[in-house]
């Protein structure tokens, strides 16, 4: 038996320029299927640790100082577009607007807005231990950055205040 016959076919099955097709169609498969999923794979069998993020929103106004009053965040789990993510607003605080202002004689002291509020909330998940990109849904955290507060019934911008990433 010959390896490629009289018809060009390899082993008398398939022709040798269809196989190249097909390996290379099976090649770009793959690649992509790494793109897409490599990283997840990777998270997903990694020991995970426990992170906790503080996010500060500065200056909220009074109806939204009422909203979360009135409908606590506390417990409920975050939400990444139509998905819910493995991370939980824990705790939330209410503390008061401190910003600086220049006075008649031109010195620069702190006053406390008399309406606005800073909402301080903190959220627990967990991540990749190790990781040089910790991220809650699709969102980079690092402290400085903003992120954005979201479950299914409320949404705010922050910016992080701190991030604390168990055993590192």
């Amino acid at each position: 038996m010959k390896i490629i016959n009289e018809k060009g076919k390899l082993f008398g099955v398939i022709n040798i320029v269809d196989l190249l097709v097909v390996l290379a169609v099976i090649a770009v498969a793959a690649g992509i299927g790494y793109k897409l999923f490599a990283t997840q794979i990777a998270d997903a069998t990694a020991e995970q640790v426990a992170m906790t993020v503080t996010v500060r929103v500065r200056g909220a106004t009074p109806f939204l100082v009422e909203e979360v009053q009135r409908n606590s965040q506390v417990g409920k789990q975050m939400v990444s577009g139509n998905s819910y993510v493995n991370a939980t607003i824990t705790d939330m605080k209410i503390e008061d607007y401190v910003q600086q202002v220049t006075t008649a004689d031109g010195s620069i002291v702190n006053a406390t807005d008399p309406s606005k509020k800073d909402l301080v909330f903190t959220i627990e998940t967990t991540v990749a231990k190790g990781t040089a990109t910790p991220t809650i849904g699709t969102q980079e955290v690092r402290a400085g950055r903003t992120l954005i507060v979201k479950t299914n019934d409320f949404e705010t911008t922050g910016n992080i205040d701190s991030v604390v990433i168990a055993d590192e």
